[in-house]
Parts: structure tokens; C-alpha cells; sequence
């Protein structure tokens, strides 16, 4: 009877350290499946953040290429002869030109305020002029509008600078 109480702890120590190695490795199993979950989570959240700025860019980009027609219009509109303004040519054009202004504000784009002196970050100088009556480094003309989206430099403003 003693042979069978020493086989039966050891056969129970046997278990207890089968038992102790399945605890491990549970626990280096649950560890790593933490840390995958964790890892996709991350990947997750940086995938949609790319999306987000992958959307952005596009909207950014069509929205540069409709201000050069939203520019030509707002000309139109402003050279418009006095005698056409009571056309339903002119009042199309006007209404069309309102509507394009509405839809860039709900984009949060706007025009850049007018600058008096040459700034770098929201001008780009295409030409220098001798000009007696303005100081070196002011505005002569701005040939090209400058716009904001977001408080953000989308098209900096295409300006002729004093020497």
C-alpha cells in the first residue's frame, strides 16, 4: 500500500506540473493575443486617420482646380457691363457665381484679406516693379487671388512686389 500512496503523489506532482506548464502558457497565449488585439486596434485607428487625410488631400486638390474657374467668374462679374445687369444672361451668371461663393464657404474656404506687405508664407511674387509712389517690398498688383481653407494656406496669391 505504500507503493500505491508514493506512485499516486507522484503521478499528482506529475499533474501539478502539467497543470503549472499549461498556466504559463495559457498566460504567454493571452499575453500575445493582447498584444495582437492591441496591434490591430492601433493599425485600425491609423488606417481611418489615412483615410481621413487621403479624403482631405482630394477635396483639397478639386477645390484647387475650381478656383481658377470660380476666379474667371467672379471677373465676369465684376467687369459686367451696366447695361446687361437686367439681362437673364447676366442674372444667371450673378446667381451662379453667388452659388459657387456659397458652396465655398460651406467648405471653409475663403478668401486671404488683402495684403498691403509682401509676406512669403501666403504670396508668391511672379514680378518685381519700380513704382515711385510705393515703398520696396509692398504690393504693386495682385494677379492671382489667395485662399484659406480651414485657416490653412491652400493657394498662396500670386502678387507683383515693389523693388
Amino acid at each position: 500500500m505504500v507503493d500505491k500512496k508514493k506512485g499516486g503523489d507522484k503521478k499528482l506532482k506529475n499533474l501539478e506540473k502539467e497543470l503549472e506548464k499549461c498556466e504559463k502558457l495559457k498566460e504567454e497565449y493571452l499575453a500575445g493575443w493582447q498584444r495582437c488585439r492591441a496591434d490591430f486596434l492601433n493599425y485600425k485607428k491609423e488606417e481611418i486617420e489615412r483615410e481621413e487625410r487621403v479624403k482631405e488631400y482630394a477635396r483639397e486638390k478639386l477645390i484647387l482646380k475650381v478656383l481658377d474657374i470660380y476666379d474667371y467668374l467672379e471677373m465676369a462679374v465684376e467687369n459686367m457691363p451696366k447695361e446687361m445687369n437686367d439681362s437673364q444672361w447676366a442674372q444667371g451668371i450673378s446667381q451662379i457665381y453667388s452659388q459657387f461663393s456659397n458652396w465655398l464657404k460651406e467648405e471653409k474656404v475663403e478668401k486671404m484679406n488683402k495684403m498691403d506687405k509682401f509676406n512669403p508664407e501666403f504670396q508668391e511674387a511672379v514680378a518685381e516693379v519700380d513704382l515711385k509712389d510705393k515703398k520696396k517690398g509692398e504690393i504693386a498688383e495682385v494677379l492671382k487671388k489667395g485662399y484659406l481653407i480651414n485657416g490653412r494656406l491652400l493657394r498662396p496669391a500670386k502678387v507683383k512686389v515693389v523693388k
